[in-house]
């Protein structure tokens, strides 16, 4: 059966010097040379420790690679403290988060930005992966499904080929996470969003999902068949954490099949 690998995202945030981000991309990357060939892991680290973790991911073969936190519209110029799409190609970056919460809510990203920096990311080769997710007023208004509607309609582009992650805000965090069924009705939502966006009846993007993802929560929510992966928070700054949530992505554990593709 060919089965398109689950994708399981790490997201380092601000978090990592220089010694201790070389010890955990290590031993990521040996604990993902044992993994299963239907799981393909991305390490996102701070752009300071972009050059380290990339020399260590070298030769690691496809089950891991590089992944990036956010990037610039503009491929170069006057921008202080920024970093473009291509610099984090030049640098051995594949995947780049782009419209995290955190930035949407502490940088002020709105969803038009968002899209600039998608069709930067589209032009440099990268593979984007857009997060969105309500907040927990937004939830309780009833406004979910307006509210994701929204984010993707304004944030991906018309061809977009990326990744999809599902971050409701609520949950980042908090160690709460959506029911399944909830989860399930969303994904499906999601679903049917992307059709409707992308005017396409085969929707080609894994939708992944993130928030408060840990290894004991990761088997029942992989599980779930339309889901193409985790993104993974704090549960990626320990290895033996994060490899057990790669571990469980594998469909030796998980009987349901994925779909949606995915891009080496």
């Amino acid at each position: 059966m060919n089965v398109t690998p689950k994708l399981v995202i790490g997201n380092w945030k601000m978090n990592g010097l220089r010694e201790a981000s070389l010890q955990l991309a290590t031993a990521v990357a040996e604990g993902a040379r044992s993994l299963p060939d239907d799981v393909r892991m991305v390490i996102c680290p701070p752009f300071t420790q972009l050059d380290r973790v990339a020399e260590v991911l070298e030769g690691a073969g496809a089950s891991i690679m590089l992944g990036a936190q956010d990037c610039h519209t503009a491929v170069s110029g006057a921008h202080t403290g920024d970093i473009s799409a291509e610099m984090l190609a030049d640098t051995g970056v594949r995947y780049v988060l782009l419209g995290h919460s955190e930035r949407r809510q502490a940088h002020g990203e709105n969803d038009a930005l968002i899209r600039q920096k998608v069709q930067a990311a589209e032009a440099a080769g990268l593979i984007p992966v857009v997060c969105i997710g309500e907040t927990m007023a937004e939830r309780q208004d009833g406004r979910a499904a307006t509210v994701l509607a929204s984010q993707i309609d304004g944030s991906l582009t018309d061809n977009f080929n990326g990744v999809l992650a599902y971050e409701p805000v609520w949950a980042i965090g908090s160690g709460v996470i959506p029911s399944r069924e909830e989860l399930e009705r969303t994904l499906l939502l999601l679903r049917g969003l992307l059709q409707s966006r992308l005017k396409m009846d085969d929707i080609r993007v894994p939708i992944l999902y993130g928030g408060s993802v840990t290894p004991a929560q990761a088997p029942t929510i992989l599980s779930i068949g339309v889901l193409g992966g985790v993104l993974v928070g704090s549960a990626s700054l320990e290895a033996r954490s994060f490899l057990r949530i790669a571990e469980a992505a594998s469909l030796r554990l998980s009987s349901q099949p994925l779909s949606g593709p995915y891009r080496s």
